[in-house]
């Protein structure tokens, strides 16, 4: 049978094809040529469609990407996904000021955890761990390390350097984890504003707290109305005054009256953001929105407002300032009084207590009150932050009560809503709501109109006549036309009032003829010294303070002084029954209160 099959492929070299299938050699020659053509022509065919499936399958993929990077996201969005400056996508968003600078962003970390049951020998760990980590204690480590648990937190977000190290180590057990460490590059700035994280990075405080379900959920920045140039400068003004005149803190804001969003925000002492322990105690409270307090003499600018707008005085009225008011065992007077009649804005110029209350008497009490809530300083203000304190009035509005609240005591309001309420009075009468977030409109937002627009021109003028020629002279600066107002108030302690326990205040505006910001300092329970005669009222300690800080930020926000005066019609009103053209008497100034 071998033999038989070699002779036949034998025979098949030769060109000598036997007839195995009963056909002749030429016939079964061409049958095989026929068989080897079909294979060839199969082989073929198959290889041509898989090569036409594989270039439909590149050629749908790649329609995929044109696509995806062209015409579903468009040309921005490839510039910014190729825009190196682009911050990586992290799980907290950035927090910026209103010029874009980063307030708080997540940076990726690694923090350290271990499975007590698998570690062979735990005293030796730590003391491991401890050397690549000198600020942990070896005896706490080795406890969790002995746990009955099967999962410990050892040490949060390392360093590269001590990742590597411990990985080098080699322990059995250990392991890392990879997270976010929520880090405020600018340290103390805006602290109080920002607030700060958990470890687990939720928000305990600020805007963080505030807003964080929308930080964790959403890749954008949250954008303030913070500008971080003013906030650094209003701290550093701020912390100059607290240390001059020996002050327990300090509270500082600027506003701008045509939208109500804060440009900044400072509260001192303060803390800095990345290490949450330097938040104890007073640091941690914030004064601006947090803090109540008897503002004194700034609320004689509420005062006589509401008796301009509802026609209970006018400029040209007078009130019998020349001896003290008796009433229910107390008893009101100025201080540094002129003892004489003084007409409707004498009683602002010269900060008139007596005149204030006489005033307030004719308003009325129902009408002092609902102008009160109309300017928000009876219920908390809504700031888009957590901390934010709770106005005090009485629950019962006495004579009394009506007479002092004229001059700023027997109620207590934030800085905030003091701001606020000033800001209504300046910007045409529309009351805005308070924001720490950016404006994003063209137009200005929608307010609540509290004053006729003729009252709020009044009163700007009569604030820029208190710097001119009143309690408020040291704030002025030459070329901004600012105007304004002093508060000094004694504090309660104990339940009664204590002389050398100042809240010292200044509120002013600037231009005051188309005012664009406002800006309020206080210090809390300041000391004279020998440059205010030993004087620690608001128009020694604190007036000078905001004319600092708007001699500075003037310009910084692009506002050059002009030079000019409001302008005044001969024999107006307003400026007769303020005394202007009358010689003024050289000597030495008195304090100002």
């Amino acid at each position: 049978m071998i033999n038989r099959i070699s002779n036949l492929f034998s025979d098949s070299a030769k060109g000598n094809m036997p007839n195995v299938a009963g056909g002749t050699p030429s016939a079964q020659r061409i049958r095989l040529q026929g068989i080897r053509k079909q294979a060839l022509d199969t082989g073929r065919n198959r290889l041509l469609v898989t090569g036409v499936i594989f270039a439909l399958g590149f050629l749908v993929i790649g329609a995929r990407l044109v696509d995806l990077t062209v015409f579903e996201y468009g040309g921005e969005a490839l510039l910014a996904a190729t825009n190196p400056r682009q911050p990586a996508v992290s799980g907290r968003a950035n927090i910026v000021d209103r010029n874009g600078i980063i307030l708080a962003t997540s940076l990726p970390t690694t923090s350290l955890f271990a499975d007590p049951g698998r570690i062979l020998d735990p005293a030796a760990a730590a003391e491991k761990l401890v050397k690549v980590m000198p600020g942990l204690k070896r005896a706490e480590i080795q406890k969790k390390l002995t746990g009955k648990g099967r999962f410990v937190w050892v040490a949060r977000n390392l360093t590269p350097q001590q990742t590597f190290e411990i990985n080098n180590l080699g322990i059995p057990g250990v392991g890392f984890q990879r997270g976010e460490h929520r880090v405020y590059p600018h340290g103390r700035a805006a602290s109080h504003v920002l607030g700060l994280t958990d470890v687990d990075g939720r928000g305990i405080a600020g805007v963080e707290q505030h807003f964080d379900h929308a930080l964790r959920s959403n890749y954008s920045p949250l954008v303030l109305s913070i500008d971080l140039r003013v906030q650094a400068m209003m701290a550093s003004e701020l912390a100059k005054a607290t240390k001059e005149f020996r002050a327990l803190g300090a509270a500082g804001l600027v506003m701008d009256v045509e939208t109500g969003e804060m440009i900044a925000m400072v509260s001192l002492p303060d803390y800095d953001s990345n290490r949450p322990d330097s938040m104890q105690g007073e640091s941690g409270f914030n004064r601006v929105a947090k803090g109540v307090y008897e503002m004194g003499s700034t609320f004689k600018l509420l005062t006589i407002a509401t008796a301009l707008d509802t026609g209970a005085a006018g400029m040209r009225s007078r009130f019998d300032a020349s001896k003290p008011i008796e009433i229910a065992s107390f008893s009101i007077s100025d201080f540094h009084g002129k003892n004489r009649w003084l007409t409707l804005p004498e009683v602002l110029i010269y900060s008139s207590n007596i005149g204030a209350a006489k005033i307030a008497m004719k308003i009325g009490s129902d009408a002092q009150r609902n102008y009160l809530a109309q300017l928000g300083m009876l219920k908390k203000p809504a700031i888009e932050i957590p901390e934010i304190g709770t106005p005090l009035y009485p629950a019962r509005w006495r004579d009394i009560n009506t007479m002092t609240i004229a001059y700023g005591h027997g109620i207590a309001v934030t800085p905030v809503q003091m701001a606020s309420a000033v800001a209504t009075l300046v910007n045409g009468g529309m009351h805005m709501p308070v924001t720490i977030l950016k404006y994003r409109g063209k137009k200005r937002p929608v307010g609540k109109q509290a004053l006729s627009a003729e009252t709020s021109r009044q009163m700007r003028t009569l604030m820029r006549l208190v710097v001119r020629r009143g309690t408020g002279k040291n704030a002025d600066v030459e070329g901004y036309l600012v105007a304004g107002k002093t508060g000094t108030a004694e504090k309660m302690v104990n339940g009664r009032y204590q002389e050398d326990a100042l809240i010292s205040s200044f509120v002013g505006i600037f231009p005051a003829d188309a005012p664009r910001y406002l800006v309020f300092a206080l210090l809390d329970e300041p000391k004279g010294n020998k440059e205010t005669f030993n004087f620690a009222t608001g128009g020694w300690v604190a007036a000078p303070l905001v004319g600092q800080i708007i001699r500075r930020m003037a310009p910084l926000m692009g506002m050059p002084p002009s030079g000019e005066e409001m302008k005044r019609k001969p024999g107006h009103p307003l400026y007769v029954a303020a005394g202007e053209g009358k010689t003024a008497k050289r000597g030495r100034r008195v304090a100002a209160n």
